[in-house]
């Protein structure tokens, strides 16, 4: 059966053309699922009976099914979502001044094993498709509490940049003015540095957000934390990144989980400072989420601000990220934190 959100207008145009139906008809269906949010062919009032039973037959449009809603205090809402083969994934809707940004999965499970993160601890299960990308985003925009989205995040449970292309193509359309048509500047892909995927990442020039997971400034530390590390240390991560910015002219944001007695020494704070030199980069400083893993903490909050101004004083811009969600376990790193620990 085909899945409507792994269809560009272009494809679906094709495929209505196989049932010599006009390609008029692929705008009004497209308007109908990105548009309004339908889920039922039922409510396409505009598009003729014959066509719907034949789309019924044929085609859905969402491969979701949802297992649960959790609201947090702040507002913050993750919902679990049910694929076709039984894999379960999470997004959340982060609403805030002015804006309501969408936190996307990229894959079910992740290969990458960071420490500080809870995501893949049942591992890689697989790669989710372009579709189930865009059935997230639109979930969030019509049926989450939120009822709006304005801003997307890739930065759910997987890699995106281990899932290029169905991450790309759900980018571009979730760009697109004829669906969801969310600015390309709005959207942020986050990764673990992935060095020859970055590398092509900047060749793509799309205007969008890059996001890299750094959490240390020298190799041992960082291969202790992420041990991608291991095989594409700093000097090649930052290379990549510098290109990245050159290439694209957009600013790279570093993130920094800092975790007390591992990361988070003024020490740390002059060694990154001197790895960002020059470079047109920010870093969002991210106090470790308690919970997510045995033995780490965060670090006093004296001790956060104390690294905070290290940096700003090594001529780095810098910002302390709010944590959202906490009590839903929708956090940083705490994506599957529940039903993980319950399978």
């Amino acid at each position: 059966m085909v899945h409507l959100k792994e269809l560009t207008l272009q494809e679906l145009e094709q495929l209505l053309a196989q049932w010599q139906e006009p390609a008029f008809r692929a705008r009004q269906i497209f308007s109908w699922i990105y548009r309004t949010g339908v889920l039922d062919y039922a409510a396409m009032n505009n598009v003729p009976v014959s066509l719907r039973r034949k789309l019924e037959a044929a085609a859905r449009i969402s491969a979701l099914s949802l297992v649960e809603k959790r609201l947090a205090r702040d507002g913050t809402e993750k919902c679990l979502f049910r694929l076709p083969d039984s894999q379960l994934i999470e997004a959340v809707s982060i609403p805030a001044d002015n804006r309501v940004t969408g936190c996307i999965s990229s894959q079910a499970g992740c290969k990458f094993a960071c420490v500080f993160c809870c995501s893949g601890q049942a591992g890689f299960q697989r790669d989710l498709t372009c579709g189930e990308m865009l059935d997230q985003i639109a979930f969030l925009k019509f049926q989450s509490a939120a009822r709006e989205l304005t801003h997307l995040v890739f930065m759910g449970t997987g890699e995106p940049l281990d899932n290029y292309d169905n991450v790309l193509k759900a980018i571009r359309m979730a760009n697109s003015e004829d669906t969801l048509h969310i600015g390309a500047r709005r959207i942020t892909i986050s990764t673990c540095g992935i060095v020859p995927a970055l590398e092509r990442l900047a060749g793509e020039r799309l205007q969008i957000e890059l996001s890299v997971s750094l959490h240390a400034a020298d190799d041992a530390t960082r291969s202790r934390l992420m041990p991608v590390n291991k095989r594409y240390p700093l000097k090649e991560l930052i290379a990549a990144c510098r290109h990245y910015n050159k290439q694209t002219g957009r600013q790279v944001t570093f993130e920094y989980i800092l975790i007390s007695g591992v990361n988070s020494s003024l020490a740390d704070a002059r060694k990154l400072g001197r790895i960002l030199e020059g470079f047109d980069a920010k870093v969002n400083l991210i106090p470790m989420n308690a919970g997510v893993s045995a033995g780490l903490q965060p670090p006093q909050k004296l001790d956060i601000l104390f690294f905070r101004d290290a940096l700003v004083k090594s001529g780095v811009r810098v910002t302390l990220r709010k944590s959202r969600g906490q009590d839903i376990e929708a956090a940083c790193g705490q994506l599957r934190l529940r039903y993980e620990y319950e399978k």
